[in-house]
């Protein structure tokens, strides 16, 4: 074997030294953060909700006295009224002949009290006669007020302003006495509840409780706590006015009241604020619930106990703290992964 055989023969059995390559050095180079969003955490009450159904304070079912049929409705679903405004006609020539007749019944029983009372002043007529003729007058006076009344019911007006919400009559129908016509709702709202012993605790006449409808919140004010239970199911009803409400709500809306947490509950303990994060931000393994927390510069994956939904908003009962920043719409985020954080 010569000098040049024996070189080639110890490069190759040598052993290959690994050479650096750009994709390595990229993967051993810190990953850039990545941008999120923070969701908005909102807190309120002490993490008891209680459902609750959002109704009109004033609200009115528009019916007439009288069968009659309906010659013109002045108005349509959804549209504002005025208080006294017109909203049906009746076709009132029945009443109205009603009317004339007692008006002339009643012009007869005055003419012919008058008669008795010149026969008495000739000692022609005697004194209960005259009684006799003036009760009839009475009695003429008042069908004609009774008659007018009629008439009255044939044109059926708004009791306060406020706004259609149903029309169940056309123009043609024949309706009868206390038959439903229209529905009328004011412009003020309330929500209803049925309250347990154990949530009415602590509640009163003039409290106020914020509240969640959908995408809406707001805050009510106690207006009326029945004092006992209901005999079938043992439950208090709560009616709350609104007073402040942040979105768009509506009449026949469901919605959840938010309950202050019970003096000596170690449920919900009154130092402990209910926590809400939206939706969005939720991340499901399996049957568990967690979200992303923003510490440090890192993404940290945080299991909860969520309560019930109220709209876009869950109730977190246990597993967040109020101040962490909760990161929203996290997709494919991982635990501990690096991120910075974006208004």
């Amino acid at each position: 074997m010569n000098h040049r055989t024996l070189m080639l023969a110890l490069a190759l059995a040598a052993p290959a030294l690994p050479v650096p390559s750009l994709a390595a050095e990229a993967a051993a180079a810190p990953a850039a953060p990545v941008r999120v969003r923070a969701a908005r955490v909102d807190g309120g009450g002490a993490g008891r909700t209680v459902a609750a159904n959002v109704v009109a304070v004033r609200r009115a079912t528009i019916s007439t006295r009288l069968a009659a049929n309906v010659t013109q409705v002045h108005v349509e679903e959804g549209q504002r009224v005025a208080a006294g405004q017109l909203l049906v006609s009746l076709a009132d020539n029945d009443v109205k002949g009603g009317l004339e007749a007692a008006e002339a019944a009643l012009a007869a029983a005055s003419a012919h009290e008058k008669r008795i009372e010149a026969l008495l002043a000739e000692r022609a007529a005697t004194t209960s006669e005259l009684e006799g003729a003036r009760a009839q007058r009475a009695q003429a006076a008042a069908a004609v007020a009774g008659a007018r009344a009629n008439v009255g019911y044939s044109l059926l007006r708004a009791p306060f302003a406020g706004t259609v919400q149903s029309r169940r009559v056309n123009a043609g129908d024949l309706v009868g006495p206390g038959q439903p016509l229209l529905q009328l709702e004011g412009d003020a709202l309330e929500l209803t509840a049925s309250l347990s012993d154990d949530e009415a605790r602590g509640l009163a006449v003039g409290k106020a409780l914020p509240f969640l409808a959908g995408s809406t919140r707001g805050t009510v004010e106690i207006t009326a706590l029945t004092p006992g239970g209901d005999p079938l199911s043992h439950r208090r009803g709560l009616r709350a006015r609104v007073q402040k409400a942040e979105g768009e709500l509506r009449s026949g809306s469901f919605a959840r009241l938010v309950l202050p947490a019970a003096a000596g509950d170690a449920k919900a303990p009154a130092a402990q604020a209910a926590l809400w994060v939206p939706k969005s931000a939720l991340v499901q393994r399996g049957d568990l619930t967690g979200v992303f927390v923003a510490d440090g510069g890192k993404a940290r994956l945080r299991w909860i106990s969520p309560g019930e939904p109220a709209g876009d908003a869950v109730l977190v009962r246990a597993g967040l703290r109020g101040g962490e920043t909760v990161i929203d719409a996290p997709g494919a985020l991982r635990d501990g992964q690096a991120v910075e954080v974006t208004p």
